[in-house]
C-alpha cells in the first residue's frame, strides 16, 4: 500500500500577509510557520488607510477567531483537510546565519526560523514564502528553499498578448459580407472553435480586410466600425478596437494593457466624455505609489498639494482632448461645467475606498500597481450601470511585491477573459512620438 503523500512547511514572510490576509488557507494540507517576529511587524501597519493597513488588520482578525495555547505549541489544525498553523518563537542563529548576517533584523529572524525548522525536519521539505526577492536569495545562500507567493499569479504570462487575432487570407466574400450586412453568424465564418467573448479580428482577404469582434450573446461575427471619441480619433486598429469597448454599453469592464504612448488613458477620458449623458458621473483615478518608499508626509503642502504630483497625468490627458476644441466651443465649455459641478473628478484612488459607485464611468489609470485583492475590492464597489475601465502598462510596475504575472490588472484579465461583459485590448504601437516609442523599445 502506498504511503501517505509527505506534507510541506511553508514559512511564512510579513509581505505575503500583507499581500493576502487570507493566505493560510491557501497551502492545503501542508504545515504553516509564522514566525512571531511576523506578527510584530504586521502590529506596525494596523493603522492607516492604504491597502496593506487592510491587510494588516483583517489578518489579525482571522487569527484572533482561531487563536488558542497551542497555536504557539505544536499548532491548530485550520481544517479537516488543511495542515497546522504554527507560531513559531524566535530561534537561535546558526552559526553559518552568524557568519553571512552580522544583523539582528526582522528578515534574520524569519531566516533563522525557516533555518531551524529546515534542520529539525530533514525528511520534509521547509519553504521560506516571501514576496522579496532578495529575502529568497539569502535564504537560497544558506540552503533554505525559497519561492514567491504563487497562489494569485496568472499562468498563462501571454494572456496580454492574446487580445487581438490577425488572420491572413481570409475569404474576400465574408469580408465583404461583413461590409454589407454588418455582421455574419460564426458557423459561417470559416473558424472552427469558439473565441472568447468580445475578442477582436484584424480579417485580411487579398483584396481588403476588416476588423471584427466576437459577439459571444449572438454567436456572430461582428465588424467593427473607427469612430471618433470627443474629437480623438484612433490612429491604429488596436485603438479602434478599444474604442469599440469603452463605447459599448454592453461590455462593463474594460481591460486596456500597453506601454507608454499607446494611448490607453486617453482614449478611456474621451470615451467616458463622448458618453457623459449616460453616467452622471466620470471618475479618475490611479494609486498613489511613492517614490523610494518614502510617505506623502515627506511632500511640503496641504492635502491636495501633496497629491497634485501623482494625478497630474491625468489632467495631461484631459489638456490634450479640450485642445481639440476651440474654448468657445460647446465642448470645450463641456468640460469645465463637468468638473465644476465634480460630475468629472480627478482623485486618488485611497479617496474611493468605501464609496458605492452607481452609474458612473470609473476609470483606474496604473492599474498594474494593484494588488488583485485591491482590484476585487474595487470592481465589488459598481452599482447598477457603472463600467469601469483599467488601464496600466506592465513595464513600468512601481511596487517591489508585485511582478508581470501577480499584479491586479493581470489577475483580473485572466479571471475575467471568458466574461461577456468583460473586453481586453493590448496596445502594441506607440502613438505619442517616434522619441517616446524608440525610448520604450530601447531603453
Amino acid at each position: 500500500m502506498a504511503g501517505r503523500k509527505q506534507t510541506k512547511i511553508f514559512v511564512l514572510d510579513t509581505n505575503v500577509i500583507l499581500h493576502d490576509h487570507n493566505c493560510i488557507y491557501q497551502f492545503k494540507d501542508n504545515d504553516i510557520v509564522i514566525p512571531l517576529t511576523v506578527l510584530e511587524e504586521l502590529d506596525k501597519f494596523k493603522k492607516g488607510n492604504d491597502p496593506i493597513n487592510f491587510q494588516a488588520r483583517e489578518f489579525v482578525r482571522v487569527l484572533d477567531d482561531i487563536v488558542g495555547e497551542k497555536l504557539f505549541n505544536g499548532g491548530i489544525q485550520l481544517s479537516p483537510e488543511s495542515g497546522k498553523l504554527i507560531i513559531a518563537t524566535g530561534k537561535p542563529f546558526s552559526d553559518s546565519l552568524k557568519q553571512s548576517f552580522k544583523e539582528d533584523i526582522p528578515d534574520h529572524r524569519i531566516l533563522s526560523v525557516a533555518d531551524f525548522y529546515t534542520k529539525d525536519n530533514p525528511k520534509r521539505s521547509t519553504i521560506l514564502v516571501t514576496k522579496d526577492i532578495n529575502l529568497r536569495m539569502k535564504a537560497k545562500s544558506l540552503g533554505i528553499m525559497s519561492e514567491d507567493y504563487e497562489n494569485d499569479k496568472i499562468k498563462d504570462p501571454l494572456v496580454f498578448e492574446k487580445s487581438i487575432v490577425e488572420v491572413e487570407g481570409y475569404k474576400d466574400m465574408l469580408i465583404d459580407a461583413l461590409y454589407n450586412e454588418g455582421s455574419i453568424p460564426f458557423s459561417e465564418s470559416g473558424f472552427e472553435e469558439a473565441p472568447m467573448p468580445n475578442e477582436y479580428y484584424i480579417l485580411k482577404g487579398n483584396k481588403s480586410s476588416v476588423l471584427a469582434r466576437y459577439e459571444a450573446t449572438s454567436k456572430r461575427m461582428v465588424r467593427v466600425e473607427k469612430r471618433v471619441a470627443y474629437g480623438i480619433k484612433p490612429r491604429n486598429a488596436e485603438q479602434t478596437f478599444s474604442l469599440n469597448s469603452l463605447l459599448n454599453p454592453d461590455i462593463k469592464l474594460v481591460s486596456l494593457s500597453g506601454k507608454a504612448g499607446t494611448g490607453k488613458t486617453l482614449l478611456a477620458l474621451a470615451a467616458a466624455l463622448e458618453q457623459n449623458k449616460m453616467y452622471e458621473q466620470i471618475l479618475l483615478a490611479r494609486p498613489i505609489v511613492a517614490l523610494s518608499n518614502r510617505d506623502l508626509g515627506y511632500l511640503p503642502g496641504d492635502a491636495t498639494e501633496k497629491i497634485s504630483p501623482y494625478m497630474q497625468p491625468l489632467f495631461d490627458n484631459l489638456s490634450v482632448i479640450k485642445h481639440a476644441f476651440n474654448p468657445r466651443s460647446q465642448e470645450y465649455q463641456k468640460i469645465d461645467e463637468l468638473l465644476k459641478e465634480e460630475r468629472l473628478m480627478i482623485t486618488p484612488l485611497a479617496y474611493i475606498r468605501g464609496r458605492s459607485l452607481s452609474n458612473a464611468f470609473f476609470i483606474v489609470d496604473e492599474a498594474q500597481n494593484l494588488t488583485p485583492h485591491e482590484i476585487k475590492t474595487i470592481i465589488t464597489r459598481a452599482g447598477e450601470g457603472t463600467k469601469m475601465v483599467f488601464t496600466g502598462d506592465l513595464q513600468q510596475i512601481d511596487s517591489p511585491y508585485l511582478d508581470f504575472k501577480s499584479n491586479g490588472l493581470a489577475y483580473m484579465t485572466d479571471k475575467m477573459r471568458n466574461q461577456e461583459l468583460f473586453s481586453h485590448v493590448n496596445l502594441v504601437k506607440g502613438e505619442r512620438s517616434y522619441l517616446a516609442e524608440l525610448a520604450s523599445d530601447l531603453l
